[in-house]
């Protein structure tokens, strides 16, 4: 039998302290996966650009870890495939005229000269889209003060639908931070608030929801059991639909 061994496909951030490289053998393959213990109840299987990782309780063995692994072989060896076969998208060339997604339309950024500053036209010539000028010392800025405004305008849009709710769901509102993590589009924790990915300003309101209530959720059941999704099924009933929605997107995000 010849095996096959599994390439990392991803840039790797050094371990935690609680986080163990290992590997296990699926069919003719050896998957490399790290092993984090944590507080959880439930081992649960994840995978990303950085390949499988698996969260386990302190108390769960190796054992029971791996034969998790082996029950759902086939959907690990599935998903793998399916990270390495994407395309990350082509870094963006910002240049006079360059249109971004942006909630489900699309954003014409102009260049001028100016102060580093910007300017939100929210409705273009001939009734298009919204343009953003961005009134640069020179080129070389253009990046930092692009990246600045849709911040802005993210934090802005989070903090609005992150109240609006709060209250539907009868939770108290989060602190809110924003993140540029490259796969994580947000987390919640009952001490810090609910972080969520500024990049999720390129993708459509209703998806920006999806995100909003599933963070929000945790904050009545900090896990993803049945107890769990049932909250956010109440809130978005096509939680699944945008879930898979927010995978799409997440291939094509624009990055520069």
């Amino acid at each position: 039998m010849s095996w096959q061994a599994e390439l990392p496909f991803g840039a790797e951030k050094p371990l935690a302290a609680n986080e163990t490289p290992r590997s296990i053998a699926l069919g003719d393959r050896i998957v490399p996966y790290v092993l984090r213990r944590a507080k959880r109840r439930t081992i649960g299987l994840s995978i990303d650009q950085r390949g499988l990782r698996v969260g386990a309780p302190a108390r769960a063995s190796l054992a029971d870890v791996e034969a998790l692994i082996l029950r759902h072989g086939n959907w690990v060896a599935n998903k793998l495939d399916e990270w390495r076969s994407r395309r990350r998208p082509e870094t963006l060339k910002i240049a006079d005229g360059v249109q971004l997604p942006l909630l489900g339309g699309s954003l014409v950024v102009r260049l001028a000269l100016g102060s580093n500053r910007v300017v939100w036209n929210e409705q273009g010539a001939g009734g298009a889209g919204p343009v953003l000028s961005l009134l640069l010392r020179g080129p070389e800025h253009a990046a930092r003060v692009l990246e600045k405004a849709l911040r802005e305008k993210a934090r802005a849009l989070f903090a609005e639908r992150l109240a609006h709710y709060a209250e539907q769901l009868a939770v108290d509102l989060p602190a809110l931070t924003l993140s540029a993590a490259r796969t994580r589009w947000g987390s919640c924790s009952a001490k810090s608030g609910v972080r969520l990915n500024w990049r999720l300003i390129h993708f459509p309101r209703h998806v920006v929801d999806y995100v909003v209530i599933h963070e929000l959720a945790h904050l009545r059941q900090m896990n993803h059991s049945r107890r769990f999704w049932a909250i956010v099924e109440v809130f978005y009933p096509d939680y699944r639909g945008a879930r898979d929605e927010l995978k799409r997107l997440a291939a094509t995000c624009p990055q520069w």
